[in-house]
């Protein structure tokens, strides 16, 4: 709901907010009390909005005002990109219209295109996520049911510390080697790390805290300690610092450091590696030294071990070893 704002007219109420074009819309309410007012007022403003009522609004309506209501998260620039592909195929349908076989040829269409399937799982949730917003504002009665195609299996690669340490020496700008290091150390997403500022950085106690105090993201950031060898990494930095940001450029937060790495990558010889990659080795790298899942997943920003436990459990040492005990034959052989 947009900001609307209740006044007096004549002797009784009125609801008046900014329209699409940056006009001023004003209505004369019934109401006799501000309670009832209040109440009213958001019926006028769905009514004159959605002018066609819920069977009318179709998903690139819906798509436009669910991104008008996310505001500045992450996700509204995100969906600006999806929504190139899912509107040009979905838009000028009304969610009612939305079946399944629309789903799967979106998918078919797509993936004949070249889009890999977790791209296209991903487009498709977007548009779940409009449409279950439409139904929670009440712009429609329910939400269109969204087939998507089978997620991925997750990416087994992952990095040991030398090719972590590789990594990093193979890189040409010291605020990639810096952000890489950050990347394995504090297990934190790619976003986290270009988001720290130095005073989220506690040298003296040796904390850094990832999280954001506006809470623009949804992804889970974490408080974490800072081990000895990214102290030092960060003492270097901090000494030569020309902004508020850990990770800067010429004293300016860089927008992305995919290039830097990509060069990173390259140089170093390594295969099938992207940014995720190294929070995932991070992960990898706790979990089979013995560190309990529950630690893992504060580090990692879970908000439920479980989640921890379904994606690298298969990486702890113990895991699986009580049924391979019973599976050997060593105590059978013994007997004879």
């Amino acid at each position: 709901m947009p900001d609307i704002s209740i006044g007096r007219l004549r002797g009784g109420y009125c609801v008046y907010w900014t329209g699409t074009e940056g006009k001023r819309v004003r209505h004369k309410l019934a109401a006799r009390t501000r309670a009832e007012a209040e109440a009213e007022a958001i019926d006028v403003y769905r009514a004159h909005h959605f002018v066609q009522s819920q069977a009318g609004m179709n998903v690139s309506a819906i798509w436009a005002e669910y991104v008008r209501d996310l505001g500045d998260r992450p996700t509204a620039k995100t969906m600006g990109y999806t929504g190139k592909a899912v509107l040009a195929h979905f838009g000028h349908y009304r969610p009612d219209q939305i079946t399944t076989d629309l789903c799967r040829s979106y998918a078919r269409m797509r993936m004949d295109k070249g889009i890999s399937q977790g791209s296209v799982h991903t487009e498709l949730g977007h548009l779940r996520s409009a449409m279950t917003f439409a139904e929670r504002a009440r712009i429609i009665d329910a939400a269109p049911y969204i087939e998507r195609p089978a997620k991925p299996t997750p990416k087994e690669r992952f990095l040991r510390k030398d090719e972590i340490q590789l990594l990093i020496d193979s890189t040409e700008a010291p605020h990639i080697a810096l952000a890489i290091h950050l990347l394995f150390a504090t297990a934190g997403r790619v976003g986290a790390i270009l988001d720290l500022t130095w005073d989220r950085v506690d040298l003296e106690r040796g904390v850094i805290n990832l999280r954001l105090d506006d809470a623009r993201t949804r992804k889970g950031r974490a408080i974490v300690p800072i081990n000895r060898g990214l102290m030092a990494a960060l003492q270097t930095a901090q000494a030569a610092a020309l902004s508020d940001y850990v990770v800067e450029w010429g004293g300016e937060r860089i927008a992305s450091m995919r290039k830097g790495f990509e060069g990173a990558v390259t140089r170093a010889g390594l295969k099938d590696v992207t940014l995720h990659t190294i929070r995932h080795s991070a992960a990898v790298a706790m979990v089979s030294s013995g560190v309990p899942m529950e630690r893992v997943a504060q580090y990692l920003g879970h908000s439920n071990a479980a989640i921890t436990y379904s994606t690298y459990g298969r990486f702890a040492p113990e895991h699986l070893a009580d049924a391979a005990e019973v599976l050997d034959f060593v105590q059978l052989r013994a007997q004879k």
